[in-house]
């Protein structure tokens, strides 16, 4: 891979949610000090919205490794299009709850309950992530809030914070999970970037990666990035990642624009009436060309040297 050849320590444009890599732009960075206040404060509900791929499940992350782990116990659910009984078992085993194998859900949420009394009585807190919120069914939602009625006279025992894109919006106003509504306290919007902080994002991740050479992505190749990606975060690192794939195979040691109208024509999520087979074939056919151009650059380059080609 490209790595060794650009000097760099590891691959700087992964679309897995690293947090070490986690860009503080403006509604990121708003939204991660309102969720950690929010928390501090005891807050029973809190939301967080964003389109694909601006960043969320990394937000999320950030936010749980940001809690004093002496305060907090943390449940994550990745993936909660569950029933309400299998939501119930899901928390229960990240929580590290343990319950016979035949039980029911009364019984489940007596031992659910049980715990999140013992936990505030040792000073800690409970708090719950739910990522991509907006496929928690109806019935699931209204088990969550059934779930959150446990409280003191202070504060609440369990603390659930929803990560959802926008259509998440349109499940809570069904009228039937009114009450869960009213009860979020806070809400978080994420926005794309623009492009400055593309400019900033790329550079960013670059040198967490370890590159300290030239400038990679001149600033005409960062507005072409940003003009594509509409500053989506994960689309600018998948056409960053394949723009430095397409410069590798040509042996360059910069971005040119080029590279990324190459990496746009490979990348389905930037393309209109190109089929996925024909993104495909005109990637892979560039990219052999310039590897071919590379390795014929090298055999000139031998022949210009005594017995070089001896």
């Amino acid at each position: 891979m490209y790595a060794t050849h650009f000097g760099l320590q590891e691959l700087p444009f992964t679309i897995t949610p690293d947090t070490s890599f986690f860009f503080a732009h403006a509604s990121h960075q708003e939204a991660l000090n309102t969720l950690l206040v929010a928390a501090r404060s005891g807050e029973g509900f809190m939301k967080v919205i964003g389109e694909v791929g601006t960043g969320k499940t990394l937000l999320c992350r950030k936010f749980l490794g940001a809690l004093d782990h002496r305060e907090f116990v943390t449940a994550y659910i990745p993936n909660p299009y569950l029933q309400p009984m299998t939501l119930l078992f899901a928390i229960a085993d990240e929580l590290d709850i343990k319950y016979p194998q035949h039980i029911n859900q009364h019984q489940l949420l007596k031992l659910l309950n049980r715990y999140l009394i013992n936990t505030y009585a040792e000073g800690k807190r409970v708090l719950l992530c739910l990522d991509e919120a907006q496929a928690i069914p109806i019935e699931t939602l209204e088990g969550l809030r059934l779930l959150s009625n446990l409280e003191t006279e202070r504060r609440k025992l369990l603390q659930v914070v929803l990560f959802g894109q926008p259509e998440l919006n349109a499940r809570l106003d069904n009228p039937s999970i009114r009450q869960l509504k009213q009860r979020i306290s806070f809400a978080c919007q994420l926005s794309p970037l623009n492009l400055s902080e593309v400019e900033f994002y790329i550079s960013h991740r670059l040198a967490v990666a370890g590159y300290r050479g030239a400038r990679l992505f001149p600033h005409k190749v960062v507005k072409r990035i940003y003009h594509v990606s509409q500053g989506i975060p994960r689309l600018v690192n998948i056409l960053a990642h394949k723009s430095l794939m397409v410069a590798f195979g040509e042996g360059a040691r910069a971005v040119s624009e080029r590279h990324v109208r190459l990496a746009v024509a490979d990348t389905e999520s930037t393309q209109g009436a190109l089929t996925v087979k024909a993104r495909i074939k005109r990637y892979l056919t560039a990219l052999v060309s310039s590897l071919a151009a590379f390795g014929l650059t090298l055999l000139l380059s031998a022949s210009q040297i005594p017995g070089g080609l001896a």
